[in-house]
């Protein structure tokens, strides 16, 4: 393994240094944890509590009395991430193949022009793409929210899975264009069985963009409570006078676990598609 290379003292100080990055990775979400289990009495009692005799799961049950519809938010949030993560992959897998293996005018610049769409945030653009939104009748459904998502994320899609593709051997596919394969023959029985991992790390590098994209084009975008997403769906826990800070974390962790699940499942291809090309033969 490529961990037995280092000495003892190296090991060391990779696991303190993984153990620091971890801490600060995690420790969020153990706060969140944290103050979803709080009574709101407690949340900013001092001194600072780690852990309490008063901390109950009250605010989970609570939280679907105080927004009736926040399993609907949940469903919404996954459909819109899941709906934006396969439109991108349709247009990112032959675009990224392109860029990786065929020669064409203007290829990198064409390619640096897509890449400077992420300089500009979605809040920059709001007007315009109301704008257009409007024109087009999208305004108040899924597609007002789906659209923005698959124009922003493209771009990255295609950077990233292009790089993973370039380390595919050319040799493959030139011997299946000997045996008479055509290129899209090519691309789907050669190139794509290979590139599985590379397309898993993809999507879910866009599924993450998505989901964290969704609060900004839905509070402009849509004003129809039922297709509201979580993380717009979370303001309904903010009130006049007071937040209901433990239900809103409640709320947020709630909506986050099965993705999380979904992610355990999908470990395999993502450590694969990670770790591709990081060994030199």
């Amino acid at each position: 393994m490529l961990i037995d290379r280092y000495s003892w003292p190296q090991k060391l100080a990779l696991y303190a240094a993984m153990a620091v990055f971890l801490t600060f990775i995690l420790l969020p979400f153990l706060e969140m944890f944290r103050t979803s289990l709080s009574p709101m009495s407690h949340l900013f009692h001092a001194p600072y509590e780690i852990w309490s005799d008063k901390f109950s799961f009250d605010a989970y049950f609570a939280m679907w009395k105080k927004v009736p519809l926040l399993g609907r938010y949940i469903w919404n949030s996954i459909f819109i991430a899941s709906a934006v993560t396969a439109l991108t992959m349709i247009f990112v897998i032959p675009a990224a193949y392109a860029y990786a293996r065929l020669d064409f005018p203007l290829k990198n610049l064409s390619l640096g022009v897509f890449l400077s769409v992420n300089m500009f945030t979605g809040a920059v653009l709001l007007i315009p793409l109301y704008r257009v939104m409007n024109t087009l009748g999208l305004l108040n459904t899924y597609w007002s929210m789906i659209v923005p998502g698959v124009a922003f994320l493209i771009p990255t899609g295609i950077w990233l899975l292009r790089s993973y593709l370039e380390k595919i051997p050319r040799e493959l596919e030139e011997a299946a264009f000997m045996d008479g394969a055509s290129r899209l023959y090519t691309l789907r029985r050669v190139v794509l069985p290979l590139a599985v991992p590379g397309i898993m790390v993809v999507g879910v590098s866009v599924f993450i963009g998505a989901y964290a994209q969704q609060y900004l084009f839905a509070i402009t975008f849509n004003q129809v409570a039922e297709l509201q997403p979580l993380p717009a769906g979370l303001n309904q826990f903010i009130g006049y006078q007071t937040v209901e800070w433990n239900q809103m974390m409640a709320a947020a962790l709630t909506g986050v676990l099965p993705v999380m699940i979904v992610f355990l499942f999908l470990q395999k291809y993502l450590v694969a598609g990670l770790t591709a090309g990081a060994i030199k033969e």
